[in-house]
């Protein structure tokens, strides 16, 4: 029998991985004409599945599916779009020496799921991320399953499915092995595409089954010892767990600290053609690939564990970085975004996401100290900022604006309703913050003249923030199109009190309405639309949902201004809005604080604050 885990880590989080059906239904209307990956899908799900792997397990009562976390863009036209489209192995089955589908009662880990049958126990961990590791029972036994495949052939040891060379790019590549005595093993055509496999065994105590699923020309099909995959992934796991500052003092934190840490290395992918370092995505099962914004907040998380790893958060994108300076929205394994169409039109614009990296690179060296990083990624910053004003300033008046919607990360917004460009006080206010962030990385390298230019920009942009936005009579700033202004009251309105640089007189008036439990301060703030607006909808993305990383960032700008004791009660408000739910959810209805039915699980940014803000607040003790 396999050892059971002794890890107090995987102990805890034992039955977390619940491995719920990933179920999409049809399109929200409302996103019928935006771009593929902007649709947003109804689901649920919850998968077993490794750092670096693109392979996502899920469960249907007595049978598992694989869907790949990758978007794959080759195979839209085929088969759709990757939240959408089929599993590439459906109705996996343990069987028993008929071929009778066993009913089993399942137990997860974050390194093995194990099932209990009436037979004897099968158990599943990953060899490496492309090769599930199925021990078998000793005694007879059978798999059977349905792969998306061409072509396939049986073997002395198994099968394989690969694609003629045409079509190699719209097909995986996968491979079936077995080191039992196969006395039986059929591949038979199937509906829609799939092929069925039907494989019967004699296993012993040393039997095990492989399921190798590759873009690669090459397969794993050699074995490993069963207790040394086992002890493998189990230690893996432990080593994670273990690198991160130990959460103890509140049991519910500390349970939801390191589901948290389990989504944060579970949604790692390995590096593969355009995605060029090891890097988090946002969901993996709604967003597949790395996207900038999400990036800045998953490399907070990693600082705590692998400064390395954290910096590639930020490296990645800058890899990509376009040669008059911008860095992409996302980058993909087959290749990275840098234009969407406008919903609804088929006029198309440049889209990135907000200027944050500084901020980012700057918060990473808070905590390790590494100068040569400031070093590296110092003039790739440089140039990413001057892109902003260079290409992002119709008028010429100073101000920075939005030219497609998408690049503030706020797609929905009601900012937008009345269409772009939008001058936007949340965009720059995040200028504000990078030029300061550039300031003091200047200050570390030395770069004594640099410093005081980008401590004056960042000034003479604040005072513009003022001068262009403010609103006296209503104590906000408001948005601008056509330089009128977008009366839609958000808290991206309350966004230059980031700053740190507002007038006192202004501050207090931006707490007020921050404070107002009429506007902002709901159950569970902050709502992303004031909620006595007429556009306030508590379930629909960015028109009113709570959304945590912005109160992150509202929660180091009230301490920035001096209201420490407003910025620890926001911070417990929104630890305690995480753990109200076993899964990790992308935004929240700030009335009920339940997770809205677009919600996306598994969440990246999320779980990366909820650590980020659990080890601030285990300080305070």
């Amino acid at each position: 029998m396999p050892q059971t885990p002794t890890s107090l880590y995987l102990q805890q989080l034992r039955g977390r991985i619940t491995l719920e059906e990933f179920a999409p239904a049809e399109l929200d209307p409302r996103f019928q004409n935006s771009p593929d990956d902007k649709q947003r899908v109804p689901f649920s799900g919850i998968p077993f599945s490794d750092r670096g792997s693109r392979i996502l397990i899920f469960r249907n009562e007595s049978s598992l599916y694989i869907r790949l976390a990758e978007r794959w863009a080759q195979w839209v036209g085929e088969v759709g779009d990757y939240r959408r489209r089929s599993p590439v192995v459906q109705d996996f089955r343990l069987t028993d020496a008929n071929g009778t589908p066993l009913d089993f009662e399942m137990t997860a880990y974050p390194h093995a799921l194990f099932f209990h049958t009436h037979i004897g126990e099968f158990w599943l961990a990953f060899l490496d991320e492309e090769t599930l590791y199925f021990k078998l029972p000793n005694t007879r036994c059978g798999i059977s399953f349905a792969a998306y495949a061409m072509h396939g052939r049986t073997d002395r040891r198994g099968g394989e499915f690969k694609g003629d060379p045409e079509h190699r790019s719209t097909h995986r590549n996968m491979a079936y092995t077995t080191n039992a005595r196969i006395f039986s093993d059929v591949i038979e055509p199937g509906e829609n595409g799939y092929l069925h496999v039907a494989l019967q065994m004699e296993a012993t105590q040393d039997s095990a089954f492989l399921l190798n699923i590759t873009p690669r020309l090459g397969f794993n099909r050699s074995f490993s010892s069963a207790d040394h995959v086992l002890h493998d992934a189990e230690v893996r796991w432990h080593a994670w767990f273990a690198a991160a500052p130990a959460m103890s003092e509140d049991a519910a934190r500390a349970e939801q600290y390191y589901y948290a840490l389990w989504i944060m290395r579970m949604g790692l992918l390995s590096p593969r053609f355009y995605l060029t370092r090891e890097a988090m995505m946002p969901s993996v099962i709604h967003y597949i690939g790395v996207w900038q914004w999400d990036a800045f907040f998953h490399a907070f998380a990693y600082r705590h564990l692998d400064q390395k790893l954290a910096e590639n958060q930020l490296r990645v994108v800058l890899d990509h970085q376009r040669e008059d300076g911008m860095i992409p929205d996302a980058v993909y394994d087959e290749g990275v975004v840098l234009r969407w169409r406008f919903p609804h039109i088929e006029a198309e614009s440049d889209v990135t996401k907000p200027p944050l990296i500084a901020w980012a690179v700057l918060k990473l060296y808070e905590t390790s100290g590494n100068r040569d990083f400031l070093d590296e990624v110092y003039e790739p910053i440089c140039r990413w900022n001057r892109w902003w004003f260079e290409k992002n300033d119709d008028d010429r008046d100073g101000i920075i604006q939005y030219n497609h919607g998408f690049s503030s990360g706020l797609d929905d917004s009601p900012l937008w309703d009345d269409g772009v460009p939008v001058e936007s006080p949340e965009l720059n206010t995040y200028l504000v913050m990078q030029m300061d962030a550039l300031a003091r990385i200047a200050e570390i390298l030395g770069l004594d003249a640099d410093t005081q230019t980008w401590r004056a920009q960042a000034q003479t942009l604040a005072e513009k923030i003022i001068e262009h936005f403010w609103d006296e009579q209503a104590g906000v700033f408001w948005a601008m199109h056509n330089h009128k202004p977008v009366r839609v009251l958000t808290p991206f309105n309350l966004y230059p009190l980031l700053t740190g640089r507002m007038p006192h007189a202004i501050v207090e008036r931006l707490v007020a309405h921050l404070t107002n439990p009429a506007e902002f301060w709901s159950e569970f703030p902050i709502p992303t639309v004031a909620l006595n607006d007429p556009k306030f909808d508590a379930n629909q993305m960015w028109r009113g949902p709570t959304w945590v990383n912005i109160n992150y960032l509202f929660v180091e700008g009230l301490a920035r201004c001096g209201y420490n004791d407003l910025a620890r009660e926001l911070r417990n408000k929104t630890l305690k809005l995480i753990m109200r739910h076993n899964d990790i959810y992308e935004y929240y209805n700030p009335l009920t604080g339940d997770p809205p039915s677009h919600s996306a699980s598994v969440f990246g940014w999320s779980s990366a604050v909820f650590i980020d803000l659990a080890i601030d607040a285990m300080k305070d003790k």
